[in-house]
């Protein structure tokens, strides 16, 4: 049985609420790169071209006619000719309708038919990958705007633990070695400050490359609701409705068909033909000639059935079928590897999204814990128990917690959203992103599987996905508060802010 999410983006409780109505949902994101990914928008004009191989093999079946015209001066006439016209204007008309071709017809058009199946699968697949691609860039900007701001506040706590530090050495309270600890521990603060901003500049920068327009203030994403509750069940519904694997099996069935093709070609091919001439010698008729009777011009209808009958090709139609059979061969095997691929897929991704629900549920406990030890430490410090290297040990293990809380919430959901996307549920229905803006790929194959228009065409094709080139480049500037989860109002207190007392200086 399938499990659909419905309006997967719409209806999940956000996680973080309190932000701003002007910040970007992941599923305007969505949204965007929905319509205006280049992947996406070229690999629908791929599936638009899958689509013509249908009225393709379909010509095969039907009537052609043809015209030639040939206008021929004699230049050199031959003496013991007495007709001898100077010029000779031929026109010919033959219509040719195919009985039978040896199934090759049939077989072509059901092949064509089965490739735009798999084609519209491959499209399904290509959007999943897009809309991982989204989820992932949207969750990278959240979780390094919180790595920022989480190593923001360290450096600023640093800072007021370096110059409650040199107060206190001023005092004789410290040693010139505390205060070397505390100078050191705020360069190294500073130096992965300055790392995480260039790591957000660039998920910010994908978010452009994916989305086609700079991230706002984002909103957290909701939860991802119909997660299956065992690596099995999601096996079983990836192995029915992931689209990739759909596409291999209907690819797979496509050479059966082309098997059939190549066998045609050491069939006979049955036709009906006629055709009609006229020539005329355009007044180009000796006097004698005239006399005679000859006529100056004259007409030709004829009609018949033509019959060709291969006896030997040199050894072609069967290379051609060892060559179907064995492009068979390996499109079966491609479906075995492509099952092999989802399943790992789906369990690989239950496997990271359980991992990283235990990560956040561990993070959570061990920033509750530093936070308390934090406070302890620092208030041991004040009464001479603790040094202030335990204090930097103690600052950095709450920062080590927190960042890697913020990035097993992102990873949770990521590897979810990489779960519904391997089952087969992270379609552009499933996300909500309905409303008269879904692309229909049946909607063009209607259009064109019966065109038998010579002169057809769409037109000079423009571009559909928006260039990025005139997108500001993006800078390291947070202006989105913390989460309260990992926020530190311990930093904020006034007998903290102002460095620890020492016994000597009351």
């Amino acid at each position: 049985m399938r499990l659909r999410p419905v309006r997967l983006l719409l209806i999940g409780a956000a996680i973080v609420p309190c932000v701003p109505a002007s910040a970007d949902t992941l599923r305007e994101a969505l949204l965007k790169a929905y319509q205006g990914n280049p992947t996406i928008t070229g690999q629908r004009a791929q599936q638009r071209a899958t689509d013509e191989n249908v009225p393709i093999a379909r010509a095969g079946a039907l009537p052609t006619v043809n015209a030639t015209g040939q206008l021929t001066e004699f230049v050199v006439q031959a003496n013991n000719n007495f007709v001898n016209p100077t010029r000779q204007g031929v026109a010919n008309v033959q219509l040719s309708v195919p009985i039978y071709q040896g199934g090759a017809v049939k077989n072509g058009l059901r092949a064509a038919e089965t490739r735009v199946d798999a084609g519209r699968a491959t499209l399904r697949s290509t959007e999943a990958q897009i809309f991982t691609s989204v989820v992932s860039a949207y969750m990278n900007v959240i979780r390094d705007e919180a790595v920022v701001g989480l190593n923001t506040q360290n450096v600023r706590v640093l800072e007021t633990n370096l110059r409650a530090s040199r107060d206190r050495f001023e005092v004789g309270d410290l040693t010139r070695t505390d205060v070397a600890q505390s100078e050191a521990r705020l360069a190294q603060a500073r130096a992965q400050l300055q790392s995480a901003e260039a790591q957000l500049i660039a998920s910010r920068e994908d978010y452009i490359n994916v989305v086609g327009s700079p991230p706002d203030r984002l909103e957290q994403p909701p939860s991802l609701p119909n997660l299956p509750d065992a690596p099995s069940t999601a096996v079983s519904v990836a192995l029915e409705s992931n689209p990739q694997l759909l596409a291999a099996r209907r690819n797979a069935d496509a050479t059966r068909f082309d098997i059939g093709v190549a066998r045609a070609n050491r069939l006979p091919r049955l036709n009906a033909v006629t055709s009609g001439s006229y020539f005329n010698y355009l007044d180009s008729l000796t006097d004698q000639a005239v006399r005679a009777g000859i006529p100056g011009s004259g007409k030709n209808v004829n009609a018949g059935l033509q019959l060709n009958v291969p006896l030997f090709q040199g050894g072609r139609p069967a290379a051609q079928v060892r060559q179907a059979e064995a492009l068979r061969a390996q499109a079966i095997e491609n479906v075995t590897a492509t099952e092999r691929q989802v399943i790992a897929q789906a369990r690989s991704a239950y496997a990271q999204w359980q991992a990283s629900r235990q990560v956040i549920a561990s993070s959570e406990a061990a920033v509750s814990a530093n936070t308390l030890s934090l406070e302890g430490v620092r208030a041991e410090n004040s009464v001479g128990t603790r040094t202030v290297i335990e204090i930097l040990n103690a600052e950095q293990e709450l920062l080590n917690s927190q960042v890697q809380l913020v990035t097993a919430r992102r990873d949770a959901y990521v590897a979810g959203f990489a779960l519904l996307a391997a089952m087969g549920n992270a379609e552009a229905r499933d996300l909500g992103l309905d409303g008269g803006v879904l692309y229909d790929p049946v909607i063009n194959y209607r259009r064109v599987r019966n065109r038998i228009n010579d002169w057809g065409g769409d037109g000079e094709p423009m571009p559909v996905a928006v260039s990025t080139a005139n997108t500001p480049a993006q800078t390291a500037v947070v202006t989105r508060p913390l989460d309260s989860t990992v926020d530190r109002p311990v930093d904020r207190s006034p007998a903290l802010t102002t460095g620890a007392e020492s016994p000597n200086r009351q």
